[in-house]
């Protein structure tokens, strides 16, 4: 997950996250390392943060991993069944 240290979404995803009992979060802080943020964008196509992949699946922002829960189709992807 790409993160920057004071994002409330980054917080809420990470909350979200570890209620499905996602134990082992990788954040790349941006906010530290710009060089970061430059690769973020050109894989996201996004500037804003957080963006969030799961194994090799771009979930997107916060309100994206929210949405896929509420769509029933989290949980699956935390399983490593195909997106």
């Amino acid at each position: 997950m790409y993160a920057t240290a004071v994002c409330p979404y980054c917080v809420r995803a990470e909350q979200l996250l570890r209620s499905k009992g996602v134990a082992d979060i990788e954040k790349i802080r941006i906010d530290l390392d710009p060089a970061q943020r430059d690769h973020m964008m050109q894989l996201t196509g996004r500037r804003t943060v957080p963006q969030i992949f799961i194994g090799d699946y771009h979930v997107g922002g916060c309100d994206d991993l929210y949405a896929l829960d509420r769509a029933g189709k989290l949980d699956p992807l935390l399983r490593g069944e195909p997106a």
